[in-house]
């Protein structure tokens, strides 16, 4: 399982996360901060500083209790820096006794690893032939610089770190089938262990503090509830200052003064990634490097959060003075050169994993891009993770930096939003105000065609002529009550049912619905076509109001006496319209033929006056 994963649903992409990561093995993907798992040192610094908790390590509190429950001994390796950690519990042997109540079988200190290793380094120092040495009891450097600085791997000091030589000592002295885990600070060393499988420096699991008190808590372990119980031997004697910069070296009395030491120590994330740095291009630095990525073990990102430096260091200090003041050095010693056998050294092997090196014309293209073509625009800020606008510029290229990481260009690309925004937002208002108009002037015209509909429907029902309106399904749209009183006392009562016959079907009312039927499919209209509704005789006419679509009737009853007088005048008027038409043409044609006679006889008589 990954060491260190992200919760993408906490996640808000602060970058905060990819700011305080010295491998870059952070990037955003699917819109959350993503772990690049063979780019992580370990370190832990991302967890601690994600103001979300959106960022995790692994947790391994399940498997140590069930570690426990097994038919098989469990020793517990306390880190020294435990001290600083577990401030709120006023005597350390309450504490021995609060791991035994978890169900641990020995529980013994990782300092006197410490003093051990202590001594390796003095030998490798004392002899080290012109070769300068990086320390390598903090786990996160070992990962950097075997991922990053594979030119320096050779330079690693080939020495465990305090815990696992405490682990080799346990397994001398408790047993070979002990299992072993690990109360430590330090993040990094959950993944470190594994190196060590199937050795004599195995470690099972390795607890953090933080998850070491969700386990006292969870089971209700207090100090009030418990008994005071030693730490089990064997004992150290200055070991316990290895989580304190310059402590390890103390405890085997190497010289580290500035004048006549040759080691440098120092720690924190900055000057761990600037001396790393300057050890590898400086060949005039000749001094070997004691660093901690975190301020000292007493910082590990496996701590509580809050924890203050200063403070914690005095915890530990006066820890180990309290310690010494009932110090059996004669002991001591017996167990140190019981001990000297134990192979301490260590391997360590590239695993190169940096990227490729940009171009200048990739580069400078992205630095374009960003509007930062020019050196002056370039500032800096940092907001993005990255020292420069040019690192960011490679972390791009590279794959592993977005554009919307740098906050000038994502205020560039928000401003230039913002002002398309308002434009978008101007042209809103215009087109609300149009709509509105539009609303005032559509509501004022639906006013008007209600008014026309209803003027319109008066009208309709007075006029004594019967008028139906049907659609393209012959359902009756409108009628006024002439159409109904033309029909009948059925069509009477349907009416009052169903006021104007809306939606009853036409072809249920009145036989001669194909009239209705020939205009709707041909759209030509039928004028005045008489047809016997029973024994009556109507006339009818049917147009088009919309073609193919809605039609309209107009039907009389031609045996009513204001329309029968009116039929009959009308009918008059055409039989004497057509009759002068027929006297007109008749008189024409006599018309002709008197003036052909006329010529003719003139003809005739001209003729004959000239033979006389």
């Amino acid at each position: 399982m990954q060491l260190i994963t992200t919760n993408k649903d906490k996640c808000n992409l602060s970058y905060t996360c990819i700011r305080v990561c010295p491998a870059k093995a952070i990037k955003i993907k699917d819109n959350y901060a993503h772990i690049i798992a063979n780019r992580c040192i370990g370190c832990g610094n991302c967890v601690t500083m994600c103001a979300q908790n959106a960022i995790e390590y692994r947790n391994e509190e399940d498997y140590v209790m069930e570690l426990l429950k097994r038919d098989e001994r469990v020793v517990a390796i306390c880190d020294p820096s435990i001290s600083g950690e577990f401030d709120d519990i006023n005597d350390y042997r309450n504490f021995v006794g609060m791991i035994r109540e978890l169900g641990f079988d020995y529980v013994v200190e990782a300092a006197f690893g410490a003093d051990l290793v202590a001594y390796k380094y003095k030998e490798l120092f004392n002899n080290f032939h012109g070769k300068y040495y990086l320390s390598t009891k903090c786990p996160a450097l070992v990962n950097h610089v075997e991922r990053y600085y594979p030119d320096l791997v050779d330079n690693l000091a080939p020495i465990v770190n305090p815990i696992i030589a405490m682990a080799k000592v346990v397994r001398e002295k408790y047993g070979k089938d002990v299992k072993i885990v690990s109360l430590s600070p330090c993040v990094a060393s959950k993944d470190d262990v594994k190196f060590f499988n199937k050795s004599d420096g195995e470690i099972q699991a390795v607890l953090s503090f933080v998850e070491l008190r969700k386990l006292f808590k969870e089971k209700g372990v207090t100090e009030t509830r418990v008994e005071f119980s030693e730490f089990d031997p064997p004992f150290a004697r200055i070991g316990g200052l290895f989580p304190v910069s310059h402590g390890l070296f103390q405890a085997a009395e190497i010289d580290n003064s500035m004048l006549r030491g040759n080691i440098i120590s120092t720690e924190g994330r900055n000057n761990f990634l600037r001396s790393l740095e300057e050890f590898q291009r400086n060949s005039d630095l000749n001094q070997h490097l004691d660093l901690f990525y975190c301020d000292g073990c007493i910082m590990g990102h496996g701590t509580s959060k809050g924890g203050r430096k200063f403070s914690r260091r005095s915890q530990v200090v006066r820890y180990v003075r309290k310690r010494l003041k009932t110090f059996d050095e004669l002991q001591w010693q017996k167990e140190i050169d019981a001990y000297q056998h134990i192979d301490l050294t260590r391997k360590f092997s590239i695993k190169d994993n940096r990227l490729p090196i940009p171009t200048e014309k990739e580069v400078q293209e992205v630095l374009d891009k960003m509007g930062k073509g020019k050196i002056e625009d370039q500032l800096g800020c940092g907001s993005c993770g990255y020292e420069t606008c040019r690192k960011f510029a490679e972390a791009t290229v590279q794959g592993i930096a977005k554009f919307e990481q740098c906050s000038s260009v994502t205020i560039k690309n928000m401003n230039a939003y913002i002002k398309k925004l308002g434009e978008t937002n101007e042209k809103l208002i215009q087109t609300e105000v149009a709509l509105k108009e539009s609303e005032a002037q559509a509501k004022e015209e639906h006013r008007m065609a209600v008014e026309a509909s209803e003027t319109t429907s008066a009208m309709l029902q007075k006029l004594p002529t019967g008028v139906v309106i049907v659609d393209e399904d012959l359902k009756i749209i409108e009628s006024n009550n002439s159409f109904v009183n033309l029909l009948g006392e059925e069509t009477k009562l349907l009416n009052e049912i169903i006021p104007g016959l809306v939606d009853a079907d036409l072809t249920k009312v009145i036989p001669f619905y194909r009239l209705f039927s020939t205009v709707l499919m041909n759209g030509e209209d039928i004028l005045k076509k008489d047809v016997h509704f029973g024994s009556r005789l109507f006339n009818v006419s049917v147009f088009t109001i919309k073609k193919n679509k809605v039609v309209g009737g107009i039907i009389r009853d031609l045996y009513a006496p204001e329309v029968r007088t009116e039929e009959v005048i009308g009918r008059a008027r055409d039989v004497i319209k057509e009759n002068l038409q027929t006297v007109q043409q008749i008189a024409f044609l006599l018309g002709e033929s008197a003036s052909k006679t006329e010529k003719i006889l003139t003809s005739i008589i001209k003729s004959h006056s000239k033979e006389e």
